[in-house]
């Protein structure tokens, strides 16, 4: 019976077509999937205090360009209602004969129980590149950037309502990084001119909320479909070859995502999560270069 409802949300999760343009698959590089605001995890080695978790993703990004993420996070439980983690992040893009790769941000957050059914996260994401990396003496686009080089406030609340986990959660930005480039100073015939103009760029924030489900599929095995939503809270802004202001049309407004993760137990002490996620609904403008059409991640974690 747990095999046909999870086969069932899965139907539903993916019966909409994704939209032939790339979506934004995360507000960012590592916020939709910090532990706190993931699916609730029921570890069974219940004296380990310690978790460190070593991960990878692939996606589609727009521009043809693959990306391909790492990732390693250390989980630390001082009490019974109190716990830090820390995740370090890192980026790959390739595409239109261009190849970068970098460290991208650092993650640092404080996450307190209230009740044994809620949770509270407040953290910060600390940028370890400007947003500005160059080629030939040219500001890259966005796309091609490890990190968005923004100093970022996260806060968020987690709640447990009859096995549905639900998550809400807001990463504001609170610098702007040093990104400059212009889309018109590109070479003639190069596909930079495609892309969008992000000089003096001014990112807004986010606003996520995730609803899961699980599933325990046997003792080894468990299914959690999860919905992710993601609105970016107004336009971003750039600064144009005239050095006038301009918002970028299309930039605000909600993302749509289909998440699936499965977790496999290896042993009492560290299991395999595999994470495939899709976009349903899009926005317009997504000038971060954070598009995705899909992701595939992969994570180890270890309980010590």
């Amino acid at each position: 019976m747990k095999f046909l409802y999870s086969t069932v949300i899965l139907l539903l999760v993916f019966s909409f077509k994704p939209y032939t343009s790339s979506a934004q698959g995360c507000s960012d590089a590592g916020f939709c999937s910090i532990s706190s605001f993931k699916p609730e995890e029921n570890d069974s080695a219940k004296n380990a205090h310690n978790q460190l978790k070593i991960g990878m993703n692939l996606g589609a990004a727009d521009h043809s360009i693959m990306v391909v993420g790492n990732y390693i996070e250390y989980n630390r439980q001082v009490s019974e209602r109190l716990s830090f983690d820390a995740k370090l992040t890192s980026l790959a893009q390739t595409g239109n004969d261009i190849s970068e790769f970098g460290l991208s941000d650092l993650y640092v957050n404080v996450n307190y129980k209230i009740r044994k059914s809620t949770g509270l996260t407040l953290g910060v994401k600390i940028p370890l590149m400007d947003g500005n990396k160059m080629m030939n003496g040219l500001s890259l686009p966005m796309d091609y950037q490890a990190s968005l080089g923004t100093f970022d406030l996260l806060v968020g609340i987690a709640q447990e309502i009859k096995k549905f986990q639900i998550v809400v959660a807001l990463q504001q930005p609170l610098t702007q990084n040093s990104n400059g480039f212009l889309a018109p100073m590109a070479p003639l015939n190069s596909p930079l001119r495609t892309f969008q103009s992000t000089n003096e760029y001014q990112r807004s924030g986010d606003a996520l909320v995730r609803l899961s489900y699980p599933f325990e599929l046997n003792k080894k095995l468990k299914l959690t479909p999860s919905i992710l939503s993601i609105y970016h809270l107004a336009e971003d802004k750039y600064t144009n070859i005239l050095d006038v202001e301009e918002s970028i049309v299309g930039s605000q407004g909600l993302t749509l995502n289909a998440n699936v993760y499965l977790d496999y137990s290896l042993n009492e002490k560290s299991n395999l999560q595999l994470i495939i996620a899709a976009p349903m609904i899009v926005r317009d403008a997504r000038p971060d270069g954070l598009t995705r059409s899909f992701v595939v991640n992969l994570e180890y974690k270890f309980r010590f």
